[in-house]
């Protein structure tokens, strides 16, 4: 039995096969064998010998021999033959960190199978699952999945889907019957990546309701499914999505799978985040240091670079605030627009004729870090590392070059797992970042990974692991170099990247009104700190809506915030918010960066309200925003949930970044600036808020009153 931060895990070691799951869920405190003896006997559905052909209880990977009809856990076959497992546990091992190996061994089939179960901080439970070719002959692996058992009262489901510049939008139905999989095949997440699946007994609600979710921790092809089959409990899981032959083990060769992310909810939604920014915040390498304010330059300039120009905007930056300013797209060999340049990792001289010396020089004068973009994954067919080269893409040679009507921003993929190609790009890019004192980069991957072929098999698996291994190896030679996920927006946000990654772009879209949604479901898995948020021009280069430069703000400030903008342009009073933004911000980020979530399950569709409460519950941040006209002239009583009930709170509108618009009801406490409560009755009774006009928003700040 596992168990800690309120949740458990109960494992029953059978006389024959795997263990099966008896409980996952709510923490049972603690049993002795008698009491376990007793579960296993009060949730069993037949006693020995039995009737029925069917699974009792279910094991770590269900299949055919127990009695299971869904999805088999592991689907294996002996050079071209089905591999029916029979196994004999050897190893049942627990340790005082919460974690539980199970070794398990098939000699006749010639199998062996390890799988380690952790209780991670916040009571995640990470499953990973490695099968080995004890036998003779080659061994193809078809999947191998992790799953975890649901109660049978589960009626919803609940995952994602999008598309460019809309990533994250969840979509709730009915648990479907039967074994059901939500695949993706893009060799990336893609922006209609399902991220979580969440089961839940009725429809998910921000701070109420039982929830149970698995994500994979992988930024390749991926398999969600659930299995609701008559005569046995709910299951649900994911795994790697192979190819047929992408894994084909040799005797004494082994694969395993990524990590799979299983979290339980009593509280909801709310309840479900807060479990992982927890168990995130617990790694040794989350970000420690406050998270910079940055200025990245892409909607600046795009590709028009002007050396001069650059490091006046980079001197403006400094005046206002910015503590992090990154150079994108544009800087290296023949890369006036999207169709020339990727794989030539070398400045161009012809618009930076004394080289990016100067730029990163005078950005670490002003105190500011230095960030550069760069798409290392990619090359086009138009560099001279393709010409030289054409043998280290990574596709079909029927794929290259691919038509014009077909084409992907005339891009296409580097074969990383090629050693060549790994060393070639690894070289050029820490020449960079040790010449020029880089403490940033911007890691972009622009396209799906289309007819992946790597040595005359399926490549998206070596091509994944190999991203992974470039990544760590960089930040292993420069420690403190920090690189963010960037995939078209948010196409590549999972936890593998993350794992050798310090943040993700969340979407290419800066319209804050998309950005109110995409930010709020991105952080059901990533905590604020992890998840970029920039303030766009006024006009949203990808939606064309024109928003308030306070609601741009606000938006921004409850993630990881800076700006994708040309500040040169703004007009003096604009350049005085932003600078009131930026203190603002460095004064909250510790609360929204290191508190817990909160949400307020508003009844008008129009409203979103967004919190972070400190951990030792003294200050708090909110938004209240609107998306679209309220429904009512008298909106709802706003909550603010997550407060110590027996203190009371100075509620302050902070008004640095402007005033938001709203009909004529101006309630006293908004007119006032401020009010004292207590937390119960925040929580209990809320706020009137007022008639917010479509786009505007309020910020919160509260404090307890003792603390002035």
């Amino acid at each position: 039995m596992l168990r800690a931060h309120g949740t458990a895990l109960v494992l029953e070691h059978t006389r024959d096969g795997l263990p099966v799951v008896l409980h996952w869920g709510a923490d049972l405190g603690a049993l002795t064998d008698a009491d376990l003896d007793a579960l296993s006997t009060a949730v069993s559905t037949q006693s020995p010998p039995g009737t029925s052909d069917g699974a009792w209880q279910l094991c770590l990977l269900p299949q055919e021999s127990d009695g299971w009809a869904g999805r088999p856990g592991i689907l294996v076959t002996r050079d071209g033959s089905p591999v029916f497992p029979r196994w004999t546990v050897i190893q049942f091992a627990a340790t005082q960190s919460g974690s539980l190996r199970v070794t398990a061994r098939d000699d006749v089939a010639g199998l062996a199978v390890t799988s380690s179960i952790t209780m991670q901080f916040g009571g995640v439970i990470t499953v990973r699952h490695a099968v080995e070719n004890t036998g003779s002959g080659l061994l193809a692996v078809d999947w191998l999945e992790a799953t975890l058992p649901a109660p049978k009262a589960v009626d919803t489901v609940t995952d994602f889907a999008g598309r460019w510049t809309r990533e994250k939008a969840p979509h709730t139905g009915p648990v479907p019957r039967g074994s059901h999989t939500r695949q993706t095949r893009r060799g990336r997440g893609g922006h209609d990546a399902p991220v979580l699946l969440i089961a839940s007994v009725d429809a998910p609600a921000d701070r109420r309701g039982d929830l149970w979710s698995v994500h994979l921790g992988w930024s390749g092809d991926v398999t969600y499914r659930t299995d609701r089959m008559p005569d046995s409990v709910t299951l649900l899981g994911a795994g790697e999505l192979l190819r047929p032959g992408e894994i084909t083990l040799a005797p004494g060769q082994r694969y395993q799978t990524p990590v799979a992310y299983f979290a339980w909810s009593g509280d909801g939604l709310d309840g479900l985040a807060a479990r992982h920014h927890q168990c995130l915040r617990a790694r040794p390498k989350h970000p420690a240091t406050p998270r910079p304010l940055v200025l990245n330059t892409w909607e600046a300039v795009y590709f028009d670079h002007n050396p001069a120009f650059l490091i006046e905007l980079a001197e403006l930056s400094a005046g206002i605030g910015i503590e992090r300013f990154v150079l994108d797209d544009g800087w290296f060999m023949a890369r006036r627009d999207d169709t020339r340049g990727l794989g030539d990792w070398l400045v161009d001289p012809a618009v930076w004729p004394d080289g990016l010396d100067p730029l990163a020089e005078r950005v670490h004068e002003l105190g500011m870090e230095f960030g550069l973009w760069f798409e290392p994954e990619m090359v086009n067919l138009d560099s001279d590392l393709a010409r030289c080269h054409p043998d280290w893409l990574l596709h079909n040679p029927g794929h290259v070059p691919t038509p014009a009507h077909l084409s992907w921003r005339r891009q296409y993929v580097l074969d990383l797992a090629n050693p060549d190609a790994y060393s070639h790009v690894r070289g050029q890019i820490a020449a960079l970042v040790e010449d020029l004192g880089i403490d940033f980069i911007k890691w972009d991957h622009n396209r799906d990974l289309v007819e992946a072929v790597h040595n005359g098999r399926y490549g998206v698996h070596v091509q994944t692991l190999a991203v992974y291994r470039l990544i760590a190896e960089l930040k292993q030679r420069f420690p403190g170099l920090e690189i963010e996920s960037c995939s078209s927006g948010g196409a590549r946000s999972d936890l593998g990247i993350l794992a050798v990654t310090d943040r993700v772009w969340a979407s290419d879209s800066n319209d804050p009104v998309e950005r109110q949604d995409i930010q709020r479901w991105t952080q059901l898995l990533l905590p604020p700190e992890l998840v970029g948020a920039h303030v766009g021009p006024s006009t949203s280069h990808s939606s064309g809506r024109t928003t308030d430069l306070s609601y741009r703000l606000a938006t921004s400030l409850m993630g990881s915030a800076g700006f994708e903008w040309n500040i040169t342009e703004c007009t003096p009073d604009e350049l005085v918010t932003i600078a009131r933004f930026a203190s603002l911000y460095k004064e909250l980020r510790h609360i929204i960066h290191g508190g817990t979530a909160v949400h307020a399950d508003p009844r008008d569709p129009g409203l979103r309200i967004t919190g972070a409460v400190a951990q030792d519950r003294s200050e708090a941040v909110f938004t209240i925003a609107s998306v679209a006209t309220l429904e009512d002239s008298r909106p709802e009583h706003v909550r603010l949930h997550g407060l110590d009930p027996d203190r009371r709170y100075r509620v302050r509108v902070r008004d640095e970044i402007g005033n938001a618009k709203f009909g004529s009801q101006v309630p006293g406490w908004v007119s006032a600036g401020e009010v004292t409560l207590p937390g119960s009755v925040l929580a209990v009774v809320g706020l009137q808020i007022p008639p917010l006009w479509p786009a505007q928003a309020l910020v919160l700040h509260l404090s307890t009153a003792e603390a002035g």
